[in-house]
């Protein structure tokens, strides 16, 4: 009988993909982007404008210096932001929030208890910022330029020293003497000035306080216009922007005015320049002077 040959299985023939199927064509998305319209980004920028006008207002201000009179710890031309919270009478209505009553050493911005004249003549308040020296109940006096309160010398880095050139017994031995009206100190406290001496010492009364300036002998200060109200004070310095800023690291955490303000500032100049328009000229514009003196 014959034997039949076993046929060898057929090998699938491997296919070689088309060059369409080797670079597949993608597809364009199925989600366009949605740009935002010109009407959404002035609603944008209007509602920034209203958060950054309830917080410059209720919560912290910005103020550009005018004068040297702090100097060095505040410089011509930098900016400040004034926390109007944390030194504010305490409100029921805000049990979360943290107040304090100001202290020594506190950098604050106040309005000024006695008016200066402008160019029409007519009295105008000023806002100052000086360094808080005395607290209501504090003897306080100068010798050599070195502020002793309750009896104790205190320690002032931040004050401009006293030397043998620039010492005057007006200013570095206060209040041996009392303040001269032609160097412009104000009447009404050369008058009631006697009345708050006691043993050699001024004696800051209940809800006042005594302010000077870090430029000892270039500023115009409780020295030579008396006491500060507790109702004048607007609030203590959070921040500090420019030459001054550079020169020193702050350690104090920022407060609630600063992160807020920061928060509005970020957001308006986003939306600017969403818009177009590259920056928030109302922000930027929104600024007073505070006066060292």
């Amino acid at each position: 009988m014959t034997k039949k040959k076993a046929l060898a299985p057929k090998m699938p023939t491997p296919k070689i993909p088309s060059e369409e199927q080797a670079n597949p064509v993608q597809e364009p998305s199925q989600h366009p982007v949605v740009e935002e319209t010109l009407y959404e980004a002035v609603a944008s920028i209007c509602s920034v404008l209203v958060v950054g006008l309830f917080i410059l207002t209720f919560l912290g201000q910005n103020f550009v210096i005018p004068s040297g009179s702090m100097e060095k710890t505040l410089l011509v031309g930098d900016h400040l932001v004034v926390d109007r919270i944390t030194l504010a009478p305490p409100t029921k209505w805000m049990p979360l929030v943290h107040y304090r009553e100001p202290k020594h050493g506190d950098i604050i911005v106040f309005i000024k208890p006695v008016p200066d004249l402008d160019a029409d003549g007519k009295p105008q308040y000023l806002f100052l910022v000086k360094r808080l020296v005395g607290e209501p109940g504090d003897h306080i006096h100068l010798h050599n330029g070195i502020v002793s309160i309750n009896g104790v010398a205190q320690a002032q880095p931040h004050a401009l020293p006293t030397t043998f050139e620039n010492h005057d017994d007006f200013l570095d031995e206060f209040p041996t003497e009392p303040p001269p009206v032609e160097r412009g100190a104000t009447e009404a406290w050369a008058v009631d000035f006697p009345t708050h001496v006691e043993n050699g010492d001024l004696v800051v009364p209940a809800g006042k306080f005594f302010m000077m300036g870090d430029n000892r002998h270039n500023s115009l200060d409780s020295r030579y216009w008396g006491f500060v109200p507790r109702e004048n004070i607007v609030g203590g310095r959070s921040s500090t922007t420019g030459r001054s800023s550079r020169l020193r690291i702050s350690t104090s955490r920022p407060g609630l005015a600063t992160r807020l303000g920061g928060w509005a500032m970020w957001r308006c100049t986003s939306s600017a320049t969403r818009a177009g328009s590259g920056r928030c000229t109302w922000c930027s514009d929104r600024l007073s002077v505070v006066s060292c003196q």
